[in-house]
């Protein structure tokens, strides 16, 4: 079922349905999710100096329950070992963006603690809701405005037929640009929007009050939409840019008009976006759900459930709809509206959980009944039902799917805290609903709800229908790696709502490249050290150990702190702080105590590297994590290496320096020595032949014999007796070979006084922009000092050319005076009265001191 090669692609199909629901489904489809690799191989880890199994101590790990508000309470899972756990998927109708990222990133980092920290057995199901009004909508508008391009229309019909939408746009979303008698159009549209909203464009509310959020935002969803059709019309585009106000108005004339019995126009649209989520999780190392569902997979076991709502008296029919009965739940005893008790009335909430498409369902006994079964309108798809052609209502969707994969209750269900009201109070109560027995009192469907904290921008919750978003594909070409945005959500309580700051990205950078630091460092000590990088330590510690002191007793501290904060409903925030603090205090011992206590900075290292495996923060690792760092960003699986290939450039490298320090023809015996017995093939080859596929490793004697013999022309380079001309050609090849053959490679070398080079691998493109900056500071300074010298000469030629004037002549041309003395110095000012003494006093100095440079002009100059 699994591939072994690299990301693994897992195979899931529907298997048969519970014994409650119909099993008769006329079309199974294989869902292929190529998420990253679960590694459901568990292990006892020795975090802690206990020696229980880690379920036996699932009674001491709380968690936020929404279900249970307030304090983390008791993660208790009704089979020893092993958790149920369903996720809310994603509706697939567009791309996703980052605050799908925060959901389903965070919800896999939890997964991993349990899995493989805490040793459970997690089986995982997520669902794809592939039939909804977003989709239904989107598809069928996509069908009409390409059936509308088809028609043949003039340039004036089509511009008639925009100018029309975009009144219409108007009216229905921004009805105070359409207030008044003259008819909106592109010419009077900028003036009436910032007349009737430029408070809103300006940073403030609609109300005037408070912070902007969701409505401001939506508000200027809007204006963008009308700004681009309005460009349009002036344009003269016809429909290019005018889209998203043409859409709505297309759907509102011809949506009656689609044949929808051929399901693949939605199909089409949702395969496509499923696709698109998977490769977003892949790239975000998200681990593959242990089974998908989908809606369209689902129908006839959907249809068999509200029937056996209807049959147990919680849902009635009406008009060939079906909705859930709330009073008669609650009459049975039940609770409704378990997770947000306050938005039980809330008729915002519940129209948007209902639908755009169901705002004309009729027949509701009471405004808060929901829809389980919905009758289908002209322009929707539709399956048979006992209730006449209709369609899921969106709730019951995942009610089916879970009991389906993972009975009547489970130990998890999870989803963004969004859809806590209605979605998930919905499905809690049409599941406990099916599953009620009289008598019994209530049904308990789900023992734990986890609800992730949404992400936010600007106030507003990033989401599609605000298009406030930027996309998870985009923000990983532009703005993250996939470690770096799994690092900004570690850094957050995975409840809590995270907003998007220059300080929280700069707090994640700064995270990332201190652990990156330490890790080649660590390893480059190693190196130097010529200690095994590969071995697996004990990473428990004896207590006389710890007793000693020092950091053996901080990564103990670190270690307790770590398991107490995921015991703590997962909390991440504290435990990435636990390990920034332990990693900093290794640095310091790595720096003042040097290879004597490297033993306890690499327990440090390979502890640190199982917990930021365990986040999921190495795409290329896999448990139990007992490797040393982790590989830099889109560092090739050691599987897929071919060893030839991959030092190919290193021995390259190796092979020109040493054809170049020949054609120096230098005589000291050390240079001869290393150019005849440095053999980095014959240990390349003994690597591959013992199965070693680490890169960094395969390339190392390439890189050592490049580095000694550098290190030798460094210590060569400082005889006196050097030609001038042989230790220019010397540094210079030593510099190229540190700042561009190696770094070109990923390689750093640290010269080191009376020692070897360090060797550190760091990515290429780190090390090239760093050489880049550099390069550019130093090109800065050679031109700042260039510009000080050209004033400094400047300043020096306008010096002189004032010393050329005579003390004599220094006022003479001066229109303030008409008189001056025998000395040069004025007498009477222009208008005839005679100089005040205050300012011949000032004259007199003036005179003195060109006096003084005027005689140094001469000496320096001569007489003219």
């Amino acid at each position: 079922m699994r591939s072994l090669t690299g990301l693994r692609t897992f195979f899931f199909h529907s298997f048969s349905p519970i014994s409650l629901r119909s099993s008769n489904i006329s079309t199974r489809r294989t869902a292929v999710v190529a998420f990253a690799n679960p590694a459901r191989t568990h292990s006892s880890l020795s975090f802690t100096p206990t020696t229980r199994r880690p379920f036996d101590m699932a009674s001491s790990i709380t968690v936020y329950n929404s279900l249970k508000p307030g304090q983390p309470v008791p993660l208790i899972p009704k089979e020893e070992g092993k958790i149920s756990w369903y996720a809310c998927g994603p509706t697939t109708y567009d791309l996703s963006h980052l605050g799908h990222a925060r959901n389903y990133v965070s919800t896999d980092i939890l997964r991993r603690i349990l899995m493989h920290y805490f040793g459970f057995d997690v089986n995982f199901v997520m669902n794809y809701t592939d039939v909804d009004d977003k989709i239904i909508i989107k598809a069928r508008r996509a069908r009409l405005l390409d059936l509308e391009r088809e028609k043949p229309y003039s340039s004036g019909e089509k511009r008639e037929l925009v100018s029309k939408a975009f009144q219409a746009y108007a009216s229905s979303n921004l009805p105070l640009l359409v207030s008044g008698d003259a008819t909106l159009d592109e010419n009077n549209y900028q003036e009436r929007k910032e007349a009737a909203y430029g408070r809103v464009l300006a940073g403030g509310t609609l109300s005037g009050e408070g912070k902007p959020s969701d409505p401001e935002a939506k508000l200027k969803m809007y204006l963008n939409n009308m700004d681009s059709a309005a460009q349009a019309l002036k344009s003269g585009t016809a429909f290019d840019g005018a889209e998203e106000i043409l859409l709505p108005y297309l759907d509102s004339l011809y949506k009656e008009t689609i044949d929808t019995s051929d399901h693949t126009m939605f199909t089409d649209l949702t395969s496509r976006m499923e696709k698109a989520f998977n490769d977003d999780m892949v790239a975000l190392n998200v681990l593959a759900p242990d089974a998908v569902t989908r809606v369209t997979e689902y129908v006839p076991q959907i249809v068999t459930f509200v029937e056996q709502i209807v049959a147990k008296g919680f849902g009635y029919e009406s008009n060939g709809s079906v909705y859930f009965d709330i009073a008669a739940f609650e009459k049975a005893g039940n609770t409704y509206a378990r997770l947000r008790p306050e938005s039980k009335n809330d008729k915002a909430l519940q129209e948007e959980g209902e639908g755009s498409l169901s705002k004309s369902l009729e027949g509701k006994k009471r405004s808060g009944d929901f829809a389980l079964w919905k009758k289908s309108k002209s322009g929707e798809p539709a399956w048979p039902s006992p209730w006449g052609q209709g369609r899921p209502g969106w709730h019951i969707e995942c009610s089916v799917m879970a009991s389906d994969k993972l009975g009547s209750q489970m130990d998890i269900h999870s989803g963004g805290i969004d859809l806590a009201f209605p979605h998930h109070d919905n499905e809690l109560a049409q599941s406990e609903a099916y599953f009620h027995e009289c008598g019994k009192g209530e049904h308990t469907w789900v023992n734990n709800f986890l609800h992730m904290g949404h992400l936010s921008i600007a106030g507003s919750k990033m989401s599609k229908s605000l298009k406030n978003f930027q996309t998870i594909q985009d923000a990983l070409a532009t703005t993250y790696t996939a470690r770096n945005m799994r690092i900004v959500f570690l850094m957050s309580r995975w409840n809590d709502g995270v907003e998007i700051s220059p300080d929280m990205r700069k707090q994640a950078d700064n995270w990332e490249i201190t652990l990156d630091n330490f890790f080649t460092n660590i390893k480059a000590r190693l190196s130097e050290a010529e200690a095994p990088t590969d071995r697996v330590k004990d990473l428990s510690l004896s207590g006389t150990d710890a007793a000693k002191g020092g950091l053996i007793a901080e990564l103990e501290k670190a270690k307790q702190d770590v398991d107490a904060a995921f015991r703590n409903s997962f909390d991440t925030f504290t435990a990435m702080q636990v390990i920034l603090r332990l990693v900093r205090d290794a640095n310091i011992t790595m720096s003042e105590k040097g290879t004597s206590n490297l033993p306890a900075v690499e327990a440090v290292a390979r502890w640190v590297t199982k917990i930021v495996g365990i986040f999921g923060l190495d795409a290329s690792a896999a448990p139990p994590y007992e490797g040393l760092g982790w590989a830099s960003a889109g560092a090739t699986a050691a599987a897929d290496v071919d060893p030839q290939t991959a030092v190919k450039p290193f021995a390259a490298v190796f092979s020109a320096v040493k054809g170049e320090v020949q054609g120096l023809d230098l005589s000291e015996a050390s240079v001869q020595t290393l150019l005849e017995q440095q053999t980095p093939d014959t240990e390349f080859a003994e690597l591959e032949k013992s199965g070693e596929r680490d890169v960094e490793k395969l390339a190392l004697p390439y890189i050592r014999a490049t580095s000694r013999l550098r290190d030798e022309l460094r210590v060569i380079v400082s005889s006196p007796t050097l030609e001038p001309k042989k230790k220019q050609a010397i540094l210079a090849l030593s510099d190229r070979i540190r700042d561009y053959d190696l770094t070109d490679l990923g390689v750093q070398l640290d010269d080191q006084t009376d020692k070897p080079s360090l060797v550190k691998f760091v990515p290429a493109s780190r090390l090239i922009a760093a050489r880049e900056e550099k390069s550019a500071l130093l090109a800065e300074k050679a031109k700042q000092k260039e510009e000080a010298r050209k004033a400094r000469e400047k300043a020096e030629e306008e010096k002189w050319a004032k010393a050329k004037t005579s003390p004599q002549d220094l006022f003479k041309g001066d229109a303030k005076y008409q008189e001056w003395d025998a000395q040069g110095l004025p007498t009477k000012l222009a208008d005839g009265n005679a100089v005040p003494k205050s300012q011949l006093k000032k004259l007199t100095k003036e005179w003195e001191k060109q006096k003084k440079v005027h005689e140094e002009y001469l000496t320096k100059f001569g007489a003219a």
